[in-house]
């Protein structure tokens, strides 16, 4: 079995690849337009430096060699998604190559890295294979694309997924792509279980390249059970019914007719040097240096540095919390409130101010891990609503209305008594040698207490009832 991904990133530009029209994502179909973008007769591309500068970046990223100088050429097909009947692409000479990525301890090699022009954006009335009609959008025409080709190194449907896990950290670190613009990357997934190379097109999300991988291993291996063939053809993924379907068999390169394009100008690599060294330092050296630096386990540091912003984050607020407890509350707490409104870190107006007033009242023991949890949630939905949660009033409110966590003795020993009246067998299980009683009892305790007992306190007084 083979498996080799072709990754096509939208890049963070102001502007398209090829035109000065708005490289953003706009409601109304073909409203971000020009001559250039739609193909109209006449029209000359003018070359956008910083997706250059961008490729550059991703290729210094994934250790890869450049060439002296590169250039464009014209990838000819007739479809509607590309008015002009080509696309402006590499081909000869990559502005990247020879690079690699390691996941977890192996090695992928990058073969090629490639600027090229996104096609607009076709709308499929129907199902997938069998369109009613078809809509076309050409706000997605000319959206500067930086093409990563794999070689067929990954061994399953799950390394895939890991890969591009990693490889979309990277390129949320260097800050030219946004995870978060819907498919900002798309996938062709190519795979062989015998001879006979099949590919998936434009699959988008990490999951679903998994997925849609699974599905095509067994049905080529069904296939080959059976004494069929399989067929060289290019297919896509239906995510709703979980299948690969057929588009049309797959092209050759030289079906395409490549030619050297003539209204742009060589591209030199010079810049590749000065770039290396403004390269940010990415997740997984940060792993690294939080072990070192904080002693911070990997699956913590692997959590925190998952977002550049909530590692930027983190990074501000150890300066004034102890760094063990903060990471166990950026790991846990924090992540999985922004994972459960699917949100990251910086689409809310939190700030490392907030999080250090919280997390200091919990150490003072002002108040419980379960009401800064509420508060958390409480502050995300007010920078949802657009309430700037930077206000450290508003936070001290949020603190100063919430229960207060109880640690006098006095206060808990009644329903520490009513805890223990009602779980007679508990009682019986501790003194058996059942460690994990205590710790029932202590939750029932918190429940009763509505989680503002003391749980240190709490644990005392059962064992002083217990003995």
């Amino acid at each position: 079995m083979k498996i080799g991904l072709e990754v096509h990133c939208q890049l963070l530009t102001q502007t398209k690849l090829f035109c000065r029209c708005p490289n953003r994502v706009a409601k109304e179909p073909n409203t971000l337009t020009c001559d250039y973008c739609t193909g109209l007769p006449g029209s000359k591309p003018r070359l956008n430096a910083t997706a250059v500068e961008y490729a550059l970046k991703i290729g210094l990223a994934l250790d890869c060699s450049f060439p002296k100088e590169t250039f464009f050429s014209r990838k000819s097909y007739f479809y509607p998604d590309m008015g002009k009947n080509f696309q402006i692409t590499q081909y000869e000479i990559p502005i990247a190559k020879d690079g690699f990525l390691n996941v977890n301890g192996k090695k992928i090699r990058i073969t090629r890295i490639q600027v090229e022009e996104d096609p607009a954006r076709m709308v499929h009335a129907g199902t997938i294979t069998h369109a009613d009609y078809v809509l076309v959008d050409y706000n997605r025409s000319g959206v500067p694309l930086c093409e990563i080709v794999t070689a067929p190194d990954f061994s399953s449907p799950k390394e895939a997924r890991v890969f591009l896990q990693e490889l979309s950290s990277i390129l949320e670190y260097l800050g030219v792509y946004d995870s978060n613009t819907e498919g900002s990357m798309r996938v062709d997934a190519n795979i062989s279980v015998a001879e006979t190379r099949v590919e998936v097109k434009n699959i988008s999300g990490f999951k679903d390249v998994e997925k849609a991988l699974q599905y095509e291993i067994i049905r080529q291996q069904n296939l080959i059970k059976r004494g069929q063939s399989v067929a060289r053809e290019t297919r896509a993924w239906d995510a709703p019914a979980g299948v690969t379907r057929s588009l049309r068999m797959k092209e050759g390169e030289d079906e395409y007719g490549y030619i050297f394009e003539p209204d742009l100008p060589f591209i030199t690599t010079e810049s590749a040097a000065s770039l290396k060294k403004a390269l940010p330092e990415f997740a997984h050296q940060k792993v690294q240096r939080y072990k070192k630096e904080f002693g911070i386990a990997k699956e913590l540091s692997e959590a925190i540095t998952s977002e550049p912003n909530l590692a930027k984050m983190f990074e501000q607020v150890v300066k004034e919390i102890d760094s063990q407890f903060a990471a166990k509350w950026f790991a846990g707490n924090i992540l999985k409130t922004l994972n459960f409104n699917n949100l990251k870190i910086n689409d809310t107006l939190i700030k490392a101010e907030n999080i250090v007033m919280l997390l200091r009242r919990i150490r003072e023991g002002k108040t419980t891990e379960r009401t800064a949890d509420l508060i958390l949630r409480d502050l995300v939905e007010l920078s949802e609503k657009g309430q700037e949660a930077s206000d450290l009033k508003l936070v001290e409110k949020l603190i100063n209305i919430a229960p207060q966590r109880i640690f006098d003795p006095k206060a808990l020993e009644p329903v520490v008594k009513e805890v223990l009246n009602e779980n007679p067998k508990a009682i019986v299980d501790y003194k058996s040698g059942k460690k994990e009683a205590l710790n029932f009892l202590v939750g029932a305790v918190m429940k009763k207490t509505e989680g503002r007992g003391d749980s240190e306190t709490i644990r005392k007084l059962l064992t002083k009832y217990l003995a």
